[in-house]
């Protein structure tokens, strides 16, 4: 068990460019946002383990004999250079009362959390080697709630930033400028599977037409990166437009590929009609946009333009790309907000 408090952060995360088009081997840029999640380590007097998620409604316990006696009972060790065995996880699944086929995001969490609960001990500090260390285990935890997947919201997660990624290599950025965004959630539940296989049905059917698309979102992340890695830590207004462009470029094709969805077009023409350059990020049909915010935008525009949005039902929140990674904090660097919430627990 831990002998004192520690609170931690890691960023929020977002694809830039390369949506779907990296499914089918081409570029994906992929940036850390500052919107972060926390952490509170600490220790517990009373012989159990105990765990609150209030983002997706988890509050368990388990005594820690049993959370020990448990480990012991797994025949093969835990391996972060691994997938989680079906064994393992259908043992994980029997001892917190978790049907087999669940699929609700609190019986997933709570599944990562006791999986990482009993493969971790507890250490800390930020060396190459131990970020290393981190993403591996962070890795186990996506394939924990995923199964299969990219590799990318861990190594962001871990590194901060903005990484390239393509056919399973992930390179970060030489440089990362500040930029401020608008990330807005359509709330409109959406399938990441179902709309994955959709753009590849459209692809397989109509490849002439199809692959000259990817191979266009291809182009706009490479050129992208270009951009980025070649502007200043703090751009001025003239460095915009082509990423703007960019922007608007790439939600046609998204749209052309099938992932756009009529909630996304009224963020598009929202944003626009304030003077600003919105795309869908992730999977698309529904989930979240995001919008370019220059330097040169005012307040006002800005505020407005959320309240847009907010008329819509969406939530927005205004937030910077480029965050820093994983982070270990003291009490003292942290705003009283912060605090106050992950004290209260």
């Amino acid at each position: 068990m831990w002998e004192r408090s520690l609170l931690l952060s890691a960023p929020g995360k977002v694809i830039l460019h390369g949506e779907h088009a990296v499914v089918h081997g081409k570029v994906a840029l992929a940036v850390a946002l500052d919107l972060r999640t926390f952490l509170r380590l600490r220790p517990c007097g009373e012989g159990r383990v105990r765990v609150r998620l209030p983002g997706v409604g988890v509050v368990r316990s388990w005594e820690t004999p049993r959370l020990q006696a448990l480990r012991r009972g797994f025949a093969a060790d835990f391996d972060e250079s691994k997938s989680p065995s079906i064994e393992q996880l259908d043992t994980l699944k029997e001892f917190a009362g978790i049907a087999a086929g669940a699929s609700a995001p609190e019986s997933l969490a709570t599944l990562a959390f006791l999986y990482m609960c009993l493969a971790i001990s507890a250490k800390y500090g930020w060396t190459e080697e131990e970020l290393t260390l981190i993403n591996s285990w962070a890795f186990q935890g996506e394939r924990v709630i995923h199964g299969n997947p990219s590799g990318v919201d861990n190594a962001v997660g871990t590194w901060g930033g903005a990484l390239r990624y393509q056919s399973g290599k992930i390179t970060p950025l030489k440089r990362v400028p500040m930029l401020k965004i608008l990330l807005t959630n359509t709330k409109v539940p959406r399938s990441t599977k179902v709309l994955v296989a959709g753009a590849k049905q459209k692809i397989l059917k109509f490849p002439a037409i199809m692959n000259p698309v990817l191979d266009s979102i291809d182009a706009i992340s490479q050129e992208c990166q270009s951009v980025l890695e070649a502007m200043p830590e703090n751009p001025s207004p003239e460095y915009y437009p082509v990423l703007e462009e960019l922007f608007d470029i790439n939600q046609h094709h998204l749209n052309v590929i099938g992932a756009g969805h009529p909630s996304l077009d009224r963020l598009c023409r929202v944003t626009a009609s304030h003077g600003l350059h919105s795309k869908l990020t992730g999977a698309g049909g529904g989930g979240c946009g995001i919008t370019l915010l220059r330097p040169d935008t005012s307040p006002l525009t800005v505020e407005a333009a959320k309240r847009d949005l907010c008329a819509c039902g969406f939530e927005c929140w205004e937030t910077n790309i480029g965050a820093p990674g994983v982070t270990l904090h003291s009490s003292s660097s942290l705003n009283a907000k912060v605090l106050h919430a992950l004290l209260e627990s």
